[in-house]
């Protein structure tokens, strides 16, 4: 795992970006269902399971200092963890995914990657475009449409793509599979609290 993953300012990034700290951001909240590898539905009626781990990590619920429990919503501004360019933008059942490279190396000569996932990635967002730590990418999609009674909220995912695997190869059924991408706990980039 790269030791910058540890210690971006991913949460302070999108406080700043969405004035989130004017009543004192405090910490995330998570409903069983949301970190990663987790098989609980959190969505809808939270009656059943996941047709597999969870990939990644949802963004949703906060609490601030005055002990609001306060979500993220569609005009949420998604901001980078790390320094990287976008190498492939995928439709997902609530927006698009952005998956970001980054220029971190491991000794089984792969790529690390992360994913934004349910996101309106903003005009000038495409394959190719190199961005910088804290740069906003997108804001996040609605879901108010969505037929499972899901909430408008920021899916995280990262991990290590195999140098072999083209970009267009990868989906939401192929991230993860063991023989493209070696999923990561991105809840090591939460720079704040958590419960």
């Amino acid at each position: 795992m790269p030791p910058s993953l540890i210690k971006t300012r991913f949460t302070e990034f999108l406080v700043q970006e969405n004035s989130l700290d004017e009543c004192g951001f405090e910490e995330w909240i998570f409903y069983p269902g949301m970190l990663f590898n987790e098989l609980e539905k959190w969505w809808g009626d939270k009656k059943g399971k996941r047709d597999r781990p969870h990939e990644g990590l949802d963004l949703f619920l906060y609490r601030d200092q005055r002990d609001r429990i306060l979500h993220l919503d569609k005009k949420t501004r998604v901001p980078v963890m790390f320094n990287g360019v976008v190498v492939s933008i995928l439709n997902d059942f609530l927006g698009k995914s952005v998956i970001m490279e980054h220029d971190f190396a491991d000794s089984d000569n792969r790529k690390f990657c992360t994913i934004y996932g349910h996101t309106n990635p903003y005009d000038g967002i495409h394959v190719g475009r190199v961005v910088r730590q804290g740069d906003v990418i997108a804001t996040l999609a609605d879901a108010g449409k969505s037929k499972a009674g899901i909430s408008t909220h920021l899916h995280i995912s990262a991990g290590w793509i195999f140098k072999s695997i083209s970009y267009d190869r990868l989906d939401w059924e192929t991230i993860g599979a063991p023989d493209a991408m070696t999923l990561l706990d991105p809840l090591n980039v939460i720079d704040r609290r958590y419960v």
